[in-house]
């Protein structure tokens, strides 16, 4: 009989648990619980309700008991974020949001004991004031009463394993978003974590994906009346599973993964570190079989989230398909942004900061909502068409396509541009990439399916994709030249 595994894939604002099963040549998903992941206001800090999201684990894995079961567990989540747990086992208190602001000038507070340049070349993750380094420095320098009372640090994926197994590990892909591995051990980095002063007793024993944390604990067992099955270890990090579910078997590929974020970037077998790669603003963070995922952070969908909360504040309920539509009636071309500036981080009155950004850069400043869509859409595009160049730069590699997977292609509009702008032809999908990636490593791990090529081959088999062709890139090279003089003094 088919092994079926309860993944959990958590998002920045939502997440899901899903049945995933191999059965007769196909991967299937089966949604068994969704639920919201909504942060909080508290102790002065914007931080992930825990509590909240633990207890919505609990129900998926009931659901998932009603609906036939699972022979193993598997959590992807966002990068960056981390709980402290103390001598008695517990959370300290919640985790702190990688938008909260708290970190905003660490990077520069921080830069005569860790030099960029240095940061990047030790670990080959791009600094920034959201990765783990720099909020564990705040934590040093301003609370570091509770450095003396923390006992471990577990990233998110781990810490929801963590209270299912009781075992305290860090998963590979997961650490490396923490600028805190070494890029050539690929261990902690202790002459970094010496530096600031941080306990090494906090750091956890590394595991790569397929292994496992440990079984369920025995009163969860007992309350879901289920098998201690394992948990375990995926490409924790929610890109690294993405990726293992590229529909693509070429050596080498481009992608990327369209959600919240935007991740733009490439598979290799070993990360390139150098500083036109820093300067480029690339990073090499760890994938599945310890290849290297290079790639660039990109402030994606979020501006499109953000955008749609500001304009449903009245009550109003404005749907994705309705601002995607208003976007594709706005005149093209009138303005850009760079969607990585700083002033778009933090959230609340999007609208507001797209129209400030153009006053501020001197140019037509958009005014409905069509307009300021469209400059969100169209900036998108253009920043992936740069991304594409430098990667092809750093790698010597012309890419033929692009992949473009996750829950964000579902946006025709983004991928028809991003097709457009780069030149290129976008395959948009799957779209529950994380989830099968997830998936795919556990079944991997329990025997179920060969590897990652036939893993690959079953997904671009299962008509998940859908082809966007270039059909007027020549309209768009007037605008990639202003997008680049917009875009050159970052």
């Amino acid at each position: 009989m088919s092994k079926t595994v309860l993944v959990f894939d958590f998002g920045a604002s939502s997440a899901r648990a899903m049945r995933c099963t191999f059965d007769e040549g196909r991967l299937i998903l089966e949604e068994v619980h969704r639920f919201a992941n909504t942060p909080i206001n508290e102790m002065g800090h914007l931080r992930w309700d825990i509590d909240e999201l633990f207890e919505q684990m609990k129900i998926g894995i009931s659901f998932a008991m009603f609906n036939g079961g699972f022979d193993a567990i598997s959590i992807d989540t966002w990068g960056v974020d981390f709980a402290l747990i103390g001598r008695d086992g517990e959370m300290l208190e919640n985790p702190v949001h990688y938008r909260d602001s708290r970190t905003d000038d660490m990077p520069r507070e921080m830069s005569g004991l860790l030099p960029a340049e240095a940061l990047f070349m030790q670990t080959g993750v791009q600094p920034q004031s959201i990765n783990t380094i720099y909020q564990l420095a705040y934590i040093v320098r301003r609370e570091r009463n509770t450095l003396f009372r923390a006992e471990r640090l577990l990233m998110m994926p781990d810490l929801f394993a963590y209270f299912l197994t009781g075992e305290c590990r860090n998963e590979y892909t997961e650490a490396t978003t923490s600028q805190l591995i070494d890029q050539k051990s690929k261990g902690w980095n202790l002459k970094i974590i010496e530096s600031l002063g941080l306990p090494k007793r906090i750091f956890c024993p590394i595991i790569r994906p397929g292994e496992v944390y440990g079984g369920l604990k025995d009163e969860l067992a007992e309350e879901f009346r289920c098998e201690s099955v394992p948990v375990i270890a995926c490409p924790s990090h929610d890109t690294a599973s993405a990726v293992l579910a590229v529909p693509s078997e070429e050596e080498h590929f481009v992608f990327i993964s369209c959600g919240t974020w935007a991740l733009f970037g490439t598979e290799l077998k070993r990360p390139i570190v150098t500083k036109e790669v820093m300067e480029l603003g690339l990073s090499n963070e760890g994938g599945y079989g310890d290849t290297a995922i290079m790639l660039k952070n990109i402030m994606g969908l979020w501006l499109i989230q953000e955008c749609r909360r500001y304009y449903n504040k009245d009550g109003m309920d404005y749907t994705f398909a309705y601002l995607e539509q208003a976007a594709r009636g706005a005149e093209p071309f009138v303005s850009f942004i760079d969607p990585n500036d700083s002033s778009f981080v933090a959230p609340d009155n999007m609208p507001i900061k797209i129209q400030e950004y153009c006053r501020k850069t001197n140019q037509p400043v958009p005014e409905s909502m069509g307009e300021i869509l469209r400059c969100i859409y169209q900036s998108l595009a253009c920043e992936f068409a740069f991304t594409l160049k430098s990667i092809s730069e750093i790698t010597g590699i012309n890419y033929d396509k692009i992949h473009m997977i996750g829950g964000g292609t579902k946006d025709r509009l983004l991928c028809e541009l991003t097709a457009n702008c780069c030149g290129i032809p976008a395959v948009a999908g799957p779209t529950e990439a994380t989830a099968l990636g997830n998936g795919i490593a556990s079944l991997i791990a329990l025997g179920e399916i060969e590897s990652v090529a036939a893993a690959r081959r079953v997904i671009i088999d299962s008509g998940l994709t859908h082809t966007f062709e270039p059909t007027e890139h020549e309209k768009w090279l007037e605008a990639l030249g202003r997008y680049k003089e917009l875009t050159a003094g970052r």
